[in-house]
């Protein structure tokens, strides 16, 4: 019996570091859902959970990493099968119409990317930066599109 304890608590930290991972995971549930908020109002695929998950599950990748005490080398090899492997996700959601030679998916696409960005950057503790961008992030997403995408007066070919 002690040993399942022992297996159910390990890696589990104490004390202070218990309260800055908490902090890390719970800002990445914040930041995530900054982005997810803004792509659910648009009704686009990824919504408020996806978001909520990339940045959750990027954090805790970083932050398994850096609580086993892995070396400055392997945390590198996470943060890029990160980047790689959120690349496969946002490739799910690009959708190429051929009848009406239009390709759609590649903002979810890239914000998806951006948001595991902003969770890896939450996992190593550079939180501010991670909130920032997830506040940028909004601003590109809920206010920008609106100039690169005009809209046509109805009637307009």
């Amino acid at each position: 019996m002690n040993v399942l304890v022992q297996e159910l608590l390990r890696g589990i930290p104490d004390g202070t570091e218990a309260a800055r991972v908490l902090i890390r995971l719970v800002a990445a549930l914040v930041a995530g859902a900054v982005v997810g908020v803004q792509r659910e109002r648009s009704e686009k695929p990824a919504g408020l959970r996806t978001h909520i998950l990339v940045a959750l599950g990027s954090t805790l990748f970083v932050l398994a990493a850096a609580q086993t005490g892995m070396a400055s080398a392997g945390l590198s090899r996470i943060i890029q099968g990160i980047a790689t492997g959120i690349g496969f996700l946002g490739a799910g959601v690009i959708l190429k119409l051929t009848e009406e030679h239009k390709i759609k998916g590649l903002t979810t696409a890239a914000d998806i990317w951006t948001t595991a960005a902003i969770g890896v950057a939450i996992g190593l503790g550079a939180i501010g930066i991670g909130l920032i961008g997830a506040g940028l992030a909004w601003v590109v997403l809920g206010v920008m599109h609106r100039w690169g995408n005009p809209r046509k007066p109805k009637g307009m070919p």
